[in-house]
């Protein structure tokens, strides 16, 4: 299940259910060798010899070292709970679970971690989709938000455009209001002129 989470996506809930899925198997593996830890302190049945003793718990110290190998690389702070994926645990401990525990004991002890584990992950499942459809409706607000200041952008370039086009046309009016004023003072001016030289003629032809 490690080597495969190199095909799945970086991040999504797929990944996440793989992880989980591996630290509770971790969780599975560990609560094994305590039992198995249990039997060894306290054989039971036929006596071994020194020599198999040994032997048997050399394997166990093996399987302990690879299982914390595996933990520690899913940032597993406590091997023995369930903290990284479940929260704090609140049940007793996994060796205490295990005492005076048979081999059918210790299947029934796993099957209800396993029950504990899934609710636990569907509870989780629940709070990921939830915060799945949050994040969906901030995205449409944003989008929302988004598609209003582009509208705004628009309409301010238009505005931009039509207060450009009447300055222009502003611009060209008041150089026509200064030209036809030229042609007026002109015109004034001649008339001046026209009356002031009939009145010099009146002037001197009644004179």
């Amino acid at each position: 299940m490690i080597s495969d989470r190199s095909s799945l996506p970086a991040s999504g809930p797929e990944t996440q259910r793989h992880a989980s899925a591996i630290r509770r198997k971790i969780t599975i593996l560990g609560t094994r060798l305590d039992g198995l830890q249990s039997l060894l302190s306290r054989p039971t049945g036929r006596p071994l010899t020194e020599k198999e003793m040994n032997r048997r718990k050399d394997m166990v110290a093996n399987l302990r070292s690879k299982a914390n190998q595996m933990a520690s690389a899913f940032n597993m702070s406590n091997f023995a709970s369930r903290d990284s994926l479940l929260g704090p645990e609140i049940k007793p401990d996994a060796m205490s679970r295990t005492v005076g525990l048979d081999n059918s004991g210790l299947v029934g002890l796993q099957r209800q971690i396993m029950k504990e584990q899934d609710e636990g992950l569907e509870k989780l499942e629940g709070t990921v989709v939830s915060t799945k459809h949050i994040a969906l409706a901030v995205n449409e607000e944003l989008d929302l938000h988004t598609s209003l200041i582009d509208d705004l952008d628009r309409h301010v370039d238009v505005t931009d455009s039509r207060l450009a086009r009447v300055q222009k046309n502003l611009a060209i009016l008041n150089k026509r209001t200064k030209g036809g004023c030229s042609c007026m003072c002109m015109l004034l001016a001649v008339i001046g002129i026209v009356i002031l030289v009939v009145a010099i003629y009146l002037l001197i032809k009644y004179l």
